[in-house]
């Protein structure tokens, strides 16, 4: 199966994400797919989801494990879901290669 948790799009690069708010920790936890076999990476922050505190947590989690400015990643779709669309601007190869790295297959 191939990763479609992330692509490319014009000068971004655009990555779903499943959310879990109101967690006891802030992590990303890798890879998994839903029931349709698409492919996401699973994250849990502290906020709760109100207000927008649970996205802007998602967006300064990202931005810090991929080593890049928190004004580069917004969440762009999903704002009230569970399911995220999180872009990243201007990535390099390094930021690529970080994301690629949380996205790495779970062993079975």
């Amino acid at each position: 199966m191939t990763n479609d948790a992330l692509i490319h799009q014009n000068d971004a690069l655009i990555l779903r994400v499943r959310l879990q708010p109101k967690s006891s920790i802030d992590q990303l936890e890798g890879l998994a797919r839903d029931a349709a076999g698409r492919a996401y990476l699973k994250a849990r922050v502290r906020a709760i989801a109100e207000k927008g505190k649970a996205n802007t947590a998602l967006e300064k989690l990202i931005a810090k494990a991929i080593h890049v400015p928190r004004s580069t990643v917004s969440v762009i779709k999903g704002n009230t879901n569970r399911i995220k669309t999180v872009r990243i601007e201007q990535p390099d190869k390094i930021t690529e290669t970080a994301l690629r790295a949380l996205l790495k297959e779970p062993l079975s």
